[in-house]
């Protein structure tokens, strides 16, 4: 079993930057890959980021390419994922996901752990 735990959402501006930190805990010795995900209100949850094991392979979604990035310290068992020049389409519950597998996936059924999720809103 991992356990997830999301932190770092809030309240922002249009064009300001968060920074969701997600931390692991319990069997965190194997090789797993972690994805980011979100959900608006009235929508189906949709894919952002993801990243493997060894963090050389990372995969953003068409819609923040270029504003978010995400990278992983595994000697803490942490993934962030950093959101610059936010938009209020970003707004949602964001949430941390890891499978034990070392190549990343964009699809959340390929996801067996799930973080309570973290909310983002951004003003315009």
């Amino acid at each position: 079993q991992v356990q997830l735990v999301e932190s770092g959402g809030g309240l922002v501006q249009a064009g300001g930057s968060l920074r969701l930190s997600c931390a692991a805990s319990g069997r965190t010795n194997s090789a797993y890959s972690m994805g980011w995900f979100r959900q608006a209100p009235g929508k189906e949850r949709e894919f952002v980021a993801a990243i493997s094991w060894s963090g050389v392979n990372t995969y953003i979604a068409d819609s923040v390419k270029g504003r978010f990035t995400i990278s992983r310290h595994n000697a803490k068992n942490t993934v962030d994922l950093q959101m610059n020049s936010l938009k209020p389409e970003d707004t949602a519950v964001y949430y941390c996901a890891a499978r034990t597998f070392p190549i990343a996936t964009q699809l959340s059924d390929e996801y067996t752990y799930w973080g309570q999720g973290t909310q983002v809103t951004v003003s315009s």
